[in-house]
């Protein structure tokens, strides 16, 4: 139980979950497909779940905040042929672990909610694209597949309407780029997984040239709820234009490492506090609040502010996927960009010369500071290469190498150059 401004809220998506109830008849003594029913016995339009997911300000959980209700409203309903519906649960942002336990413990919050999706756009197929490392999960999902479609909440005619929809699980094989919405249809297609040119948008073509929507596993798993209270009490959980609860992916030098449920607007310092606090007792140095992808924030900066979209971003960053990276006071900046510098570079698909060519110089240019070999105008040129690597390629990756970069040099300077300079690290020796 979260206490935010004198209110005590629970977990919504993650209620009551002990990692063995995920099954159907468990997900229904918790009032689980209550929300699809309603909809079709009461003959609720479709505009109307639209604009009742409007309503509640749920906003793209996956990263980039997109408001939910108006993504589905781009959806052309009256298309006359194939539409298609994806999730998108190839979880691959270093740091964040919360949709493969919405999938484990939860996954028929994802299946109501993708129907109420599809319901209300007019959709009758749909998949799931899964991260290609978490096979047992995987698993649990087609599992929790099948017993949907035996109750009759998936397949033809649901629940006696004239409401079709039909489900399907696609693993993926572990390739980051994957979780960028075009690369993932392409993978679903059986090519490889490189992103698309933008536009034109999934949603007038996408999976297989059809129209396609496509949200995060959080986000469809918020539906019923949506639907089942209504969406005022969803957003008033929230706060304006940051409506509902969210999953927070919490780890680094914590006392409590772990996912962590609580209404968006709530104080950095309140998640700190249910994560115990700093590891040992040290100080808290620097936080990447979304994902590695993010621009890291000073701590000092970090606990003086709250874990909403609108917030985050005027403390210069971006609350991404909602996986929080807690660093103490013995981590070095430059080994620490170092690692993120790696794995971008081995993640690029290649496809852009931007981000093909800039990866790597960015990683060789960070490994030689941290090996005692940089140079004195290597943070300016890691801030030059940044800048023309950052707006230039087809999709975010590029921009996902470059910020980190940026943000690490900006507000950690100082450590930088003293690596330059005195061919060590300025912090002390891990303990």
């Amino acid at each position: 139980m979260t206490s935010l401004h004198g209110r005590h809220i629970n977990p919504v998506i993650l209620a009551g979950l002990d990692g063995k109830n995920w099954h159907l008849s468990d997900y229904q003594a918790r009032g689980g497909y209550k929300a699809l029913s309603k909809i079709l016995k009461e003959g609720i339009k479709p505009e109307d779940v639209i604009a009742e997911v409007k309503k509640s300000a749920l906003r793209g959980r996956g990263g980039a905040g997109f408001p939910t209700g108006l993504k589905w409203s781009f959806m052309p309903r009256q298309f006359p042929g194939a539409k298609y519906l994806v999730c998108n649960s190839d979880e691959g942002e270093p740091g964040t672990f919360k949709d493969r336990d919405i999938l484990r413990y939860n996954p028929h919050s994802l299946i109501e909610g993708m129907a109420i999706a599809a319901y209300a756009m007019g959709i009758s197929v749909g998949y799931n694209y899964i991260h290609g490392e978490i096979w047992e999960t995987y698993d649990v999902f087609e599992a929790a597949l099948e017993e949907a479609r035996a109750a009759g909440f998936l397949g033809d005619k649901i629940m006696g309407s004239d409401f079709s929809f039909q489900l399907h699980a696609h693993h993926g094989y572990g390739a980051y780029i994957c979780g960028e919405e075009t690369a993932l249809i392409e993978s679903i297609e059986g090519k490889k997984g490189q992103p698309r040119f933008k536009p034109p948008f999934p949603a007038s073509f996408g999976l297989y040239g059809k129209p396609t929507t496509i949200n995060n596993t959080e986000t469809f798993a918020s539906v019923p709820f949506i639907i089942s209270n209504g969406g005022e009490w969803f957003h008033e959980l929230g706060k304006q234009n940051n409506g509902g609860t969210k999953i927070f992916s919490v780890s680094g030098d914590v006392e409590r490492p772990g996912n962590y449920e609580i209404p968006m607007g709530t104080p950095f310092a309140k998640l700190m506090e249910l994560a115990g606090g700093m590891k040992g007792g040290r100080k808290i140095k620097a936080v990447i609040p979304g994902g590695s992808s993010m621009p890291v924030i000073p701590g000092d900066i970090m606990m003086n502010t709250d874990m909403d979209y609108d917030s985050i971003a005027k403390a210069g960053s971006m609350l991404g996927s909602g996986a929080v990276i807690v660093m103490d006071e013995t981590r070095c900046m430059v080994k620490s960009l170092l690692r993120l510098s790696y794995f971008y570079f081995e993640e690029s698909c290649g496809q852009c010369t931007p981000c093909r060519e800039g990866t790597g110089w960015l990683y060789r240019i960070v490994h030689r500071i941290e090996n005692g070999q940089g140079r004195p105008d290597d943070l300016d040129l890691l801030n030059s290469i940044a800048d023309n690597i950052q707006g230039r390629t087809i999709c975010a990756l590029g921009d996902a190498a470059a910020m980190p970069v940026r943000a690490f040099v900006k507000h950690y300077r100082d450590e930088f150059a003293y690596h330059i300079e005195h061919k060590t690290c300025l912090v002390p020796a891990y303990i």
